[in-house]
């Protein structure tokens, strides 16, 4: 299973907002490719975010993964999810950028973050993509876990 958090893992962490107050976020469709060649393989996926935003809804349902929005203690629902899958955290990775995602980063069998993470996120990762958040960073991980599945 991979769990991916959203603002600066499937965005490069920035946030346009209009005059009319609406946020949009730019999205990697490379990302996406890889997360449903993922997903076609059998691989669960599922997203959660601090953030409770109509763009997570609209993005995970077009790439068919669950999400988790709002989510202020990731940890908790992290583990709730693994365990509903009957699933050990050594068969999960989780992909964060940020503090919020360092409990469940740590308790991920691995741990795996953005080149342009925050320090802390950056200290504790197993493995650190080479590519910014929102920049093909997600469809690295993607491709060498495809990789590895062959």
């Amino acid at each position: 299973m991979v769990v991916l958090d959203f603002d600066g893992v499937l965005t490069d962490d920035l946030v346009y907002v209009g005059e009319d107050g609406r946020e949009s976020v730019a999205c990697s469709r490379s990302d996406g490719m890889g997360l449903e060649l993922l997903r076609k393989k059998g691989i669960l996926l599922a997203v959660i975010s601090k953030e409770p935003n109509p763009v997570v809804s609209m993005r995970c349902a077009k790439l068919q993964i669950p999400c988790y929005q709002g989510i202020e203690e990731k940890s908790a629902i992290f583990e709730r999810i693994v365990a509903e899958q009957n699933l050990g955290m050594a068969q999960v990775i989780y992909i964060g950028n940020d503090i919020n995602d360092l409990e469940c980063m740590r308790s991920a069998g691995i741990s795996a973050t953005v080149t342009d993470a925050h320090e802390k996120a950056l200290a504790i990762a197993d493995w650190i993509l080479t590519k910014p958040g929102g920049k093909g960073a997600v469809r690295q991980l993607c491709d060498a876990l495809l990789a590895a599945l062959k």
